[in-house]
């Protein structure tokens, strides 16, 4: 592929002739090649064949943008150092082998987890046009590492930092100074505090993704610069974050519309202030743990989660029946629910469900020790729209109200397994 074969009047090869013929950009090529042809006849003296070589650059990036496989855009840049120029130009992300939180989609990767400042100042240099960028998994990369973000970062809106445990406050600070168009940003697992993660608010006030998982260190301060400055917050993750109670997110924006709160310790007014924004599509605070008395889970029905669809308390044991009433009755929007483990949900409690959840599609009952055939068969001569009930292992069920709930539900389909995660596809933390 290193000589190119000369056509007349910009004509393409077979291949990519047939290409442009059935693609939905062939207009985007015609004006292309007319300003193409345009540029030749103004140096009318050149009667020398015109080559693909001639082509400009925003044609070939046109061209470029229609191979599909790997190896034709591998091909395309091993042609010649300007077509690699083009090539890298239209990369748009990338990835680290050891990259283990996310799919590999890029097959550019260091072969080791060994990436420091200078790896990644030759990677930014080349790659100029990047909006997404993982180096989750480099254990090993220190805060300067980042450096090279201060000068290459102002087109990221992508970044996953998982694991990388040497990245402190002052790695953040890099980023926050370098890449002021973030919207998505992973930190699970890395050593911040509230001063790096108010450092990130400030610049970035864009944010709408935010994955806090297992950082130990983040407290409620850190939370009220986030929801605060952030305006468009959309996903936030702070499961295994012990140390945020909730009250952080008092007066939220309404975008805030997902959140993952697994085994934290979110207190009564911390619910009510997770749900104060108004806009809750998803909730999980699965795993609960309060360091007061009472289950506090009625705030999630005091009225400010009507959007509210998805609902996580599995192994909230301690919840009450009053909690579940209050819930039922605030969220008419709830589509599936989660009460595996819920022992303390007993007949007033399925009651109050199979009365107030109309929209309710999906119930996870599993294990719940306090689920006796007349919860039962409240469930089902109530929720008129379940379509799916994961139930095993729930002993004071008898084998004959299952067969009446069969009869008279048949449209119900129950499942005999138990799911550790609910999230809805569209809330994937994806690439």
């Amino acid at each position: 592929m290193h000589n190119c074969t000369q056509v007349d009047e910009l004509t393409p090869p077979p291949h990519l002739a047939q290409l442009i013929r059935y693609s939905p950009q062939r207009s985007e090529l015609h004006s292309l090649q007319k300003s193409a042809n345009k540029a030749k006849m103004e140096d009318p003296c050149n009667d020398s064949p015109t080559s693909i070589m001639h082509l400009p650059d925003d044609c070939l990036l046109v061209i470029f943008g229609w191979l599909e496989s790997g190896t034709d855009r591998d091909s395309f840049g091993l042609t010649c150092h300007r077509w690699l120029q083009i090539q890298n130009l239209s990369r748009r992300s990338l990835q680290f082998q050891c990259s283990f939180s996310q799919p590999i989609l890029s097959p550019l990767s260091q072969s080791g987890p060994s990436i420091n400042s200078f790896h990644l100042y030759r990677l930014l240099t080349r790659f100029q046009q990047l909006s997404s960028l993982s180096l989750s998994g480099c254990i090993e990369l220190p805060d300067p590492g980042l450096t090279p973000l201060q000068y290459f970062g102002s087109n990221l809106q992508t970044l996953y930092l998982d694991c990388c445990f040497g990245i402190t406050d002052n790695g953040l600070a890099l980023v926050a100074i370098g890449c002021p168009s973030l919207t998505s940003i992973s930190l699970r697992r890395c050593s911040i505090t509230d001063i790096g993660l108010e450092t990130l608010a400030e610049s970035c006030s864009a944010l709408r993704d935010v994955n806090l998982s297992f950082c130990s260190l983040i407290s409620d301060c850190g939370i009220r610069a986030l929801s605060q400055k952030c305006r468009q917050l959309q996903a936030v993750r702070i499961s295994f974050c012990r140390d945020i109670t909730g009250t952080g997110f008092k007066s939220c924006s309404q975008t805030l519309a997902y959140l993952e709160a697994d085994s934290c310790k979110l207190e009564p007014e911390g619910i009510l202030g997770v749900v104060s924004g108004g806009g809750l599509e998803y909730l999980n605070v699965s795993g609960l743990n309060w360091c007061i008395h009472g289950d506090g889970l009625a705030g999630i029905g005091a009225g400010f989660a009507m959007t509210l669809q998805v609902l996580n308390l599995r192994m909230c044991r301690s919840v009450s029946d009053e909690s579940i009433a209050a819930i039922a009755k605030g969220c008419p929007a709830l589509q599936e629910w989660n009460l595996a483990l819920c022992h303390g949900v007993r007949l007033s409690g399925w009651k109050a469900i199979g009365l107030s959840c109309r929209n309710l599609e999906t119930l996870h009952v599993n294990r719940c020790r306090n689920l006796c055939d007349r919860g039962l068969e409240a469930l089902r001569d109530g929720c008129k729209s379940l379509s799916v009930l994961y139930m095993y292992r729930c002993r004071q069920i008898t084998p004959l109200a299952v067969e009446l709930f069969k009869c008279q539900r048949g449209n119900v389909e129950i499942k005999e397994e138990e799911l550790m995660s609910i999230v809805p596809s569209k809330w994937a933390f994806h690439w």
